[in-house]
């Protein structure tokens, strides 16, 4: 019997809704591609490949960082493994390399599930589950996090993908971020350091109001890696981002209130043909280092549940 031979990125799973197509990673419960009528919506990757970094990967139970590792919770300390050892944090939670079973799935949806077990650093377990459906309106994610523990638990989640607006790279693309704060961090570790106004925040060479996108603007050279809050939301409190190339078409992402805060990063890169390909949207239930802070931050007591869903969607 010949042997199955499994792609790198874990068992493929292919979606389609009219003129949307999305392929699903089941390791880290990934985005790997969203295209609209054959245009790309997300910086893909290969099935084969080993998925660079956290792109596409689904963040749990924590996004973002954790300063140092180390964080107090009902009164015991813990250090949690240094994930991201350049800057001797714990980045982007524990399930990025799960890899997940698919529970259910049809043409236009999949369903995911794993289990992170307690372990050093994390005591706790909890059962995820990820929903991938492509409809009219683009494609809708959530993320379902269930305490199946006897303790109560820290929690946050966010998915991690890279935007693409059309021809181009990030510098030439037009950016729409309703969002009056930002959080500031340090340069080297970008541990956070406090909110301040978007249009006030002043960090390197970069001018006062580089990080004010409030008005529709070209993201030229501007150089960001933060996370922002004080966002605007619509009559049903849903906030979004919008990002447009030179001929109107783009992509725009939006979420509920079960995520105040979105991280957003330029993918500034070393290597100049790997660098800015795309614009990492993160919306987060809880800033940077929650764990910590505390800000936002879900804390599952046993049995409890708490969902997060967002949507990506096709513009022009």
């Amino acid at each position: 019997m010949g042997r199955v031979s499994i792609p790198l990125s874990g068992t493929p799973i292919d979606l389609a809704n009219g003129d949307y197509r999305a392929s699903i990673a089941s390791i880290g419960a990934s985005l790997r591609s969203l295209t609209y009528a054959g245009r790309d919506l997300v910086v893909p990757f290969d099935a084969d490949e080993l998925r660079p970094a956290f792109r596409g990967a689904t963040l749990v139970p924590w996004p973002n960082r954790i300063v140092d590792g180390r964080y107090s919770f009902d009164g015991v300390e813990q250090q949690a493994p240094l994930t991201e050892p350049e800057r001797g944090n714990a980045l982007h939670g524990l399930a990025a390399w799960l890899d997940y079973e698919v529970r259910d799935r049809d043409d236009d949806f999949v369903e995911l599930a794993a289990t992170i077990q307690a372990q050093q650093g994390y005591p706790h377990r909890l059962d995820v589950t990820v929903l991938f459906r492509l409809g009219d309106d683009g494609l809708y994610s959530a993320v379902t996090a269930r305490n199946t523990g006897e303790d109560a638990a820290p929690f946050g989640t966010a998915p991690h993908p890279y935007l693409v607006a059309g021809d181009g790279r990030v510098d030439d693309w037009t950016l729409t971020l309703p969002a009056d704060r930002v959080l500031a961090v340090t340069p080297d570790r970008l541990a956070p350091i406090g909110l301040a106004d978007v249009d006030g925040l002043v960090e390197g060479t970069q001018r006062a109001g580089a990080f004010d996108f409030r008005t529709p603007r070209r993201i030229d050279d501007v150089f960001i890696d933060h996370a922002f809050t004080g966002l605007a939301r619509d009559a049903d409190g849903v906030a979004s981002v919008l990002l447009t190339a030179h001929d109107g078409h783009g992509v725009t992402m939006r979420w509920d209130a079960a995520c105040p805060w979105v991280q957003v990063h330029t993918a500034d890169q070393p290597d100049p043909e790997r660098s800015r390909l795309g614009l990492a949207v993160e919306p987060m239930t809880c800033p940077p280092d929650a764990f910590n802070s505390g800000i936002d931050l879900i804390v599952l007591q046993p049995g409890e549940s708490t969902t997060a869903g967002w949507t990506i969607a096709a513009v022009g």
